[in-house]
């Protein structure tokens, strides 16, 4: 895990990172709902945002705009691992899925079928549901599984067939925090179907790793900007040269693979680059490499090893402080030993509501949130029988003694809701 002096310098770059302006004091524990916000993206965004220049003009300011913009290309390339194809910008991860997901639907060879899996949060669910029954293909979904709450390339090899023209995959549950390994899903994929277009939702795991998107021999990768530490309003993606050249939405004498719509706000673009400059500052506290790829790569290592430790005193606890394996009352989504969580512990506690866990432990200054089994959740809640959990969610900037304080604290409601549910009996 990271020493206390580099913990203290990561927080200290981020806005709000032990309280709320509206709340006073407080923990942390919802990232997975957004991350923090880089103090940098939040001077870049003000900087940019009294611009009334636009990019495409002959003056210094247009011209500063479109460096800008060509500059944070050239870092989400990196970040990404990606050479070929377009880098573009739109409103958020899940509106740029639905364009990715709608463009392979409707130009992928006729018939056949779409597959996706249970796992998946909506955003290519839905996406997947619905351009699969306009463009005349059968959709099909590999189903996760409840004791690991992930899905595998077992699972996928059940549904996937020659005639498979596009496939979902999720990197990351943002429900379960349980990673996908995606090379073993894609391979089973193109085994069978070498030419399916491909698409990961990258939204959840971005924060917690590195990625290797070139490496994956997949078509599309969207990722949401308010869950890697920059502002809300956009997201960002990569497509593959074939995918960026099926028929989309794109003005008319516009190049083949141009995806943008509309003026750019170039703001977003330096918020990217001001995020992936954090990284490789990141980076350069664990590797000597000059090379920028290498130091991103190296943040990503270290960011899910912290992560890791932090997921291991919330399971195990520490010293005196109990964990969830220890509590009797606790349910956690997904197992206590389970190597693809990413950051995210899911719980249900036996006799009190989730939204009273939730509520009570922001009353005392513990930020979480709670899932109900609704159409973001309900694919993994219902199997379980269960309405509602509890989601802590994690991130490289919060501490072991923010953990440590959590546990305290849900001890100390489940003891309260214990006796209150006896006192009510005895009643």
């Amino acid at each position: 895990m990271f020493s206390l002096q580099l913990l203290g310098e990561i927080r200290n770059r981020f806005m709000h990172v032990d309280s709320c302006p509206y709340q006073g004091p407080r923990i942390f524990l919802e990232n997975a709902g957004g991350s923090l916000t880089l103090k940098s993206v939040v001077e870049i965004n003000s900087q940019l945002a009294g611009l009334p220049d636009n990019q495409g003009r002959v003056n210094p300011a247009s011209l500063e705009l479109v460096r800008i913009i060509e500059d944070a290309r050239a870092n989400m390339r990196l970040f990404l691992g990606v050479e070929d194809g377009p880098m573009f910008i739109g409103e958020s991860g899940t509106e740029l899925l639905f364009r990715m997901v709608r463009a392979a639907a409707l130009g992928s060879a006729p018939g056949g079928n779409m597959i996706g899996s249970t796992l998946e949060h909506p955003a290519t669910a839905s996406a997947g549901k619905r351009w699969a029954k306009i463009a005349g293909k059968e959709y099909r979904a590999a189903i996760h599984d409840n004791d690991t709450a992930t899905v595998t390339a077992r699972d996928y090899a059940k549904i996937v067939d020659a005639e498979t023209r596009v496939a979902t995959v999720i990197h990351t549950s943002p429900v379960t925090g349980m990673a996908v390994d995606v090379e073993a899903v894609v391979a089973t994929i193109r085994k069978v179907s070498p030419d399916c277009i491909i698409i990961l939702d990258g939204i959840q795991h971005a924060a917690h790793g590195g990625l290797a998107v070139g490496d994956y021999d997949i078509d599309g990768y969207a990722i949401s900007a308010y869950k890697v530490f920059s502002r809300h309003n956009y997201g960002f993606a990569w497509v593959s040269p074939r995918l960026a050249t099926l028929p989309h939405d794109r003005l008319d004498n516009t190049a083949e693979d141009f995806w943008e719509l509309g003026t750019r706000d170039t703001s977003a673009f330096a918020c990217t680059s001001k995020v992936i400059e954090y990284l490789d500052w990141l980076g350069s506290h664990f590797t000597q490499s000059e090379d920028r790829r290498s130091r991103l790569l190296a943040a990503g290592g270290a960011i899910g090893e912290h992560e890791h430790g932090l997921v291991n005193i919330a399971i195990n606890g520490h010293g005196e402080q109990r964990g969830l394996r220890d509590m009797p009352e606790v349910y956690l989504i997904g197992g206590y030993d389970n190597p693809a969580r990413e950051g995210l512990v899911s719980i249900i506690v036996n006799g009190i509501d989730s939204l009273e866990v939730v509520a009570e432990l922001n009353d005392r200054g513990i930020r979480t949130h709670v899932r109900k089994a609704d159409y973001f959740s309900g694919n993994i809640l219902e199997p379980l029988g269960q309405p509602s959990c509890v989601r802590v969610s994690m991130c490289h900037y919060n501490t072991p003694g923010e953990i440590l304080r959590f546990l305290g604290e849900l001890e100390d409601i489940i003891v309260t809701g214990v006796q209150s549910g006896a006192k009510e009996d005895l009643k």
